[in-house]
């Protein structure tokens, strides 16, 4: 049969739309904002990054940074936009929401630049763990470190 052919059967793709649902919505529109474009009245519900590894490491361990859990990141399988949109947007709802690591999906790969993945924090979450920013490992010699290394892969990266 010809398609994607990310699961195995069609039994097995009809089962996995039974567990994920729609999406409830108020409207048709979603509006994505970078972050220096928000204004007072903008109400985020979801704040997603494109990240390469290094800046992807910060991103989780800070996301894991209050709780003794050490699944406050998951990685459900879906299309591109289910882990910045619809993943994300459920976990919003839930009490303990996790942050959505993504953009697997071979057919979205082509739509972002090489080496970036998506890391997609439901607000409530982000909200609560940049209030624990200074005193986490960001101020530490090994965040500098990393930073140095991002500094190199941003220069690399720069020249193409």
């Amino acid at each position: 049969m010809e398609g994607e052919r990310y699961k195995q059967t069609p039994e097995i793709v009809d089962a996995w739309q039974k567990n994920i649902g729609p999406l409830p919505s108020e409207g048709k529109d979603i509006v994505f904002t970078r972050w220096d474009q928000l204004t007072e009245q903008d109400n985020p519900e979801v704040v997603c990054f494109f990240a390469r590894p290094e800046v992807m490491s910060g991103l989780f361990t800070l996301a894991n940074f209050d709780q003794s859990d050490p699944n406050g990141v998951i990685c459900p399988m879906g299309a591109g936009c289910s882990s910045l949109i619809y993943y994300p947007w459920m976990e919003q709802q839930k009490e303990d929401p996790k942050v959505v690591l993504g953009m697997f999906d071979p057919s979205a790969r082509p739509c972002v630049p090489l080496d970036i993945m998506t890391m997609a924090f439901p607000m409530k979450k982000f909200a609560r763990v940049i209030g624990h920013m200074e005193e986490s490992f960001l101020i530490t010699k090994s965040w500098e470190t990393v930073i140095k290394k991002i500094e190199r892969s941003a220069a690399l990266y720069s020249k193409d």
